[in-house]
């Protein structure tokens, strides 16, 4: 398992504390800091239950105890609430943090603080079950839960396929299961759709624009050869130049990306003209061809960053940036 260290750079942009500006411009970005290709099994059939309690097997490896049905969850990570909904269990959440903002129904939800955890006011609402993510959560969370009888579940998302086994599986957890397999095979088919549709555009790897990905416009912050958002590129249409990084959350250096020379740059930006807001931090960038070209791009952060159903619309957003031939439904502002 990944150590918790390795996702600071980014779990840092998550965390309430930080400054409205931060928000704005990084849209509550999770940790994307897995591998972008494989598959996991389906979801999962309980390990034992009763009349009423199941127990499970988390991927923390960890067997978890909790009471069915299963009336009140509450999800640690902005992600794991766009997954309940999408499985059918929106119904069952009792209360989000405070960077929840998809979808709206969440709006008229309690916010509790979950960077840190305000554990005192979590238990206050009788969750049968808490929802928590390797990528966002500390994993030492489970032993205070536990130690409060509180179940939590652990999550971790190494893969987009895993993002849509992961919706099945929280169907399975919350009774849910006949629309979480719905929706989970349907965004699938979505996604491998886009990757088709992208294809038809590529003859050889000439073809496949050549993509930075970045967190933001000021620190360069990126993604190494264990994420997914490689994944969403190649899907796209495009070619990650930093899939072969080593490090999981690398830092670039200006050198870098001047070497490099990408053909596209895609960002979450915010709203600040573009390329503008790339150049006010590093004016050296005026000779790319990503910025010569006219090619630097934002999206929302929630379209990349959550690993969560909306990773779709992602992967459909940058095929309509690499490829413009190539038809695309329109993207939303998130919601």
């Amino acid at each position: 398992m990944p150590s918790q260290s390795m996702y600071s750079p980014l779990k840092r942009l998550y965390s309430p504390r930080q400054s409205a500006s931060d928000h704005a411009v990084f849209g509550v970005l999770l940790c994307v800091l897995f591998l972008a290709a494989g598959c996991t099994s389906d979801a999962p059939s309980p390990e034992s239950s009763t009349d009423t309690t199941r127990v499970v097997t988390d991927d923390l490896a960890r067997e978890v105890e909790y009471p069915v049905p299963t009336h009140r969850i509450i999800p640690l990570a902005p992600n794991l609430t766009e997954m309940l909904f999408a499985a059918g269990a929106g119904d069952r959440v009792v209360a989000v943090g405070p960077s929840d903002d998809v979808p709206a129904a969440v709006d008229s939800l309690p916010h509790v603080s979950v960077l840190p955890i305000d554990f005192e006011a979590i238990v206050s609402f009788e969750p049968d079950l808490i929802l928590a993510t390797t990528q966002v959560n500390a994993t030492r969370d489970a032993d205070t839960f536990q130690s409060l009888g509180t179940p939590v579940y652990f999550f971790s998302f190494p893969t987009v396929q895993s993002v849509f086994d992961g919706i099945r599986r929280i169907g399975m957890l919350a009774g849910t299961q006949d629309i979480a397999t719905d929706s989970a095979e349907a965004l699938s088919r979505q996604f491998d759709d886009i990757r088709t549709r992208s294809a038809r555009h590529i003859e050889d790897r000439s073809d496949r624009p050549r993509v930075l990905v970045l967190a933001g416009s000021d620190v360069l912050y990126s993604f190494g050869k264990e994420s997914y958002v490689h994944t969403l590129v190649e899907a796209a249409g495009g070619s990650s130049i930093t899939s072969d990084l080593d490090a999981s959350a690398p830092t670039l250096s200006e050198e870098y990306v001047l070497s490099a020379r990408p053909d596209v740059i895609v960002g979450a930006f915010g709203d600040g003209d573009l390329p503008e807001a790339l150049l006010k931090h590093h004016p050296s960038f005026d000779i790319l061809p990503a910025v010569q070209d006219g090619r630097v791009y934002t999206l929302p952060g929630g379209l990349l960053f959550r690993p969560g159903p909306r990773l779709v619309d992602g992967a459909r957003h940058l095929s309509d940036l690499l490829h413009p031939r190539t038809p695309g439904a329109a993207v939303s502002n998130g919601r």
